[in-house]
């Protein structure tokens, strides 16, 4: 097998309620600052990957396009636009990767961007609905009534877990305050997250306010390179494994909603393709678009038996100090989650644990770490491993 590329630039907007009018603003703020962490100037790059969701957030579409709009010195790179839903920005770096490993091109830039809090609150929740299948699962209301019945039917089945909810949403909270680029830089405590209150309402089932990640606007890029060019970098982080798995877009059709099949196959051939189990990991970035998704992954990457998930939480495994840190970015409840950049994101906040930049979050010794980014309810299922060094 040959070498596998490496992420040898990145750049990150702030998440949060943008000033910046647009997805084309945001772009902008990220693409050539990439390409410049990377050594690089936008004359090297072969190919541009751009992950957007959109769906409903803007009228403008093309949003591959934009980028050359956005930075004229790339307007005649090839570009094309990916979408996956919430892994939107997985799928345009796995198509990087594919284009660099293809031997098409030595250099890609990868963008992930969303622009959310323009749109109105009906606008929000009719765009999120395109991530789930309308036509047997928009009486659910929103993208959260989804999750909120995946945590009726989990409450349902193995009994209340408001607790381990609510321990997760403080760990990732109380993570964030360290993370400049995060939407919410506050520690909100466990007893507020536990708690249902006017501040913290119930959303959709036994899912409160702080059971959800928020609406954003951001970006994020990556420089992904073919081996000889990241040997000649200033630093680089290999992609040491990586798999991408799919389950039935509806709900009723899987054996059992709430096992998270595709993203136990994704997971485990991400780390078998690296040569290593999750007990080799320092670190895993994961998707918590809502709390009990990150406590179905627990048990769909092997952490705990199924219906077992509150005991990761409960022993303090996933905490920054313990044995496999999860979400030390404060993951998409506290860092936010504009849609298309989140999967590009996830892979920034990884990397700069790797190259020992993380400031605040960084962890004492980082080798290996895992991302997991989703679209819908683990239906598109990514996961990457990430190790330091060329």
């Amino acid at each position: 097998m040959a070498a596998p590329p490496s992420l040898t630039g990145w750049s990150h907007t702030r998440f949060g309620k943008s000033a910046r009018d647009d997805v084309e603003s945001l772009m902008a703020e990220v693409s050539t600052a990439a390409i410049e962490d990377a050594g690089l100037e936008p004359g090297d790059i072969d190919a541009v990957f751009v992950g957007v969701f959109n769906s409903g957030f803007s009228k403008q579409s093309f949003e591959a396009a934009l980028v050359g709009s956005a930075a004229p010195a790339l307007a005649r790179v090839p570009a094309t636009r990916l979408e996956n839903a919430c892994a939107t920005g997985s799928a345009a770096l796995f198509t990087a990767l594919d284009f660099i490993e293809s031997g098409r091109g030595k250099t890609a830039l990868v963008i992930g961007a969303e622009k959310m809090t323009a749109a109105t609150a009906d606008q929000v929740n009719d765009a999120l609905l395109g991530a789930c299948h309308r036509r047997t699962e928009s009486g659910a209301g929103s993208f959260a009534g989804i999750f909120g019945l995946l945590a009726q039917q989990y409450f349902e089945r193995y009994g209340d877990q408001r607790e381990a909810l609510a321990r997760i949403a403080a760990k990732n909270h109380r993570n964030g305050v360290q993370n400049p680029y995060a939407h919410l830089q506050k520690d909100l405590g466990f007893e507020f997250c536990a708690t249902e209150s006017v501040r913290n309402p119930r959303v959709a089932g036994p899912l409160l306010r702080t059971d959800c990640s928020m609406v954003s606007d951001g970006a994020a890029a990556v420089v992904v390179a073919a081996p000889d060019v990241a040997r000649g970098s200033r630093r680089a982080v290999t992609v040491r494994g990586r798999a991408h798995a799919n389950e039935p877009f509806q709900l009723n059709s899987r054996p059992d909603p709430l096992r998270f099949e595709g993203a136990s196959r994704a997971f485990t051939a991400a780390l078998a393709e690296a040569g290593c189990s999750v007990h080799d990991l320092d670190l895993l970035e994961t998707h918590d678009c809502f709390t009990v998704a990150e406590l179905l992954q627990y048990e769909a990457f092997g952490l705990a038996e199924p219906g077992k998930g509150a005991t990761v939480i409960a022993e303090g495994i996933t905490e920054r100090t313990g044995a496999l840190p999860v979400n030390v970015s404060g993951g998409l409840k506290a860092k936010g989650h504009p849609v298309g950049a989140t999967g590009v994101s996830q892979h920034v906040m990884a990397a700069m644990q790797l190259t020992g930049e993380a400031g605040g979050m960084q962890l004492p010794s980082v080798d290996r770490v895992a991302v997991f980014n989703m679209g819908g309810a683990a239906v598109a299922n990514y996961a990457t491993v990430l190790g330091s060094g060329r």
